[in-house]
């Protein structure tokens, strides 16, 4: 079902490691602001998903860029139900598996991949006028104008917990790939996950969903933007 999106434009940069609550509580600040959703994960994770199944070697950063170039990606914004392709595959299913989460830092890391989706990203940004992006290096580099940026974490154990239940998987397993995964994407050359200096850091730790996005949607009415 399409959303209605309100007027004014209002642009929310929600960045932040994984398991820190950042998809959750950026699909209900957009519900509840009347704004468009962009994963930007997805985007990269679909774009892993083609590299995958091209066969190219994963280390080649000239054919994975290629690969990357040629793929059809296309991505919703409707936060109560977006959906992601490559080349015409529906591939919101397959993007989640352990093969994609295991490579996508790897695709991520690629200049050319980032330059790309970047591209991609901002033109969705324009279009939409009124939308929260999720992601790591939106506030920093994506939407560095943006209205608000949000910046959320929370403890390892709080991070491997929410994601183990999410995945139905070990959470000593998960927590050792989150901080595999923190460590690449923190590290890499190119648009590394990093806090923007004037971002809003928030602890989700001890936080539920509803008061996290209630706490955003009071920085945004401080703003003039909610």
């Amino acid at each position: 079902m399409e959303q209605n999106v309100r007027a004014g434009r209002c642009v929310v940069a929600v960045d932040g490691p994984s398991g820190s609550g950042k998809s959750t509580v950026s699909r209900r600040l957009a519900v509840s602001i009347g704004a468009r959703y962009l994963d930007t994960g997805a985007m990269y994770r679909a774009l892993t998903w083609a590299v995958l199944r091209s066969g190219v070697d994963l280390t080649d950063t000239e054919s994975v860029a290629k690969v990357a170039g040629e793929v059809d990606l296309r991505i919703g914004t409707d936060p109560e139900g977006y959906g992601v392709t490559a080349d015409g595959v529906d591939v919101a299913k397959e993007i989640r598996g352990p093969e994609v989460t295991g490579a996508v830092s790897a695709v991520a890391a690629v200049g050319a991949v980032r330059e790309l989706l970047v591209t991609r990203q901002r033109q969705v940004i324009a279009e939409a006028g009124r939308i929260v992006v999720e992601g790591r290096d939106i506030g920093s580099v994506v939407a560095p104008d943006a209205d608000l940026k949000v910046y959320l974490t929370a403890s390892e154990a709080a991070r491997a917990q929410r994601r183990s239940a999410e995945d139905a998987a070990d959470v000593a397993a998960t927590a050792a790939d989150l901080a595999r995964r923190d460590k690449l994407d923190s590290t890499r050359k190119v648009n590394p996950l990093q806090q923007a200096a004037d971002a809003v850091v928030l602890d989700t730790t001890e936080l539920g969903i509803d008061e996290v996005v209630a706490r955003l949607r009071a920085l945004l009415s401080e703003r003039g933007v909610a």
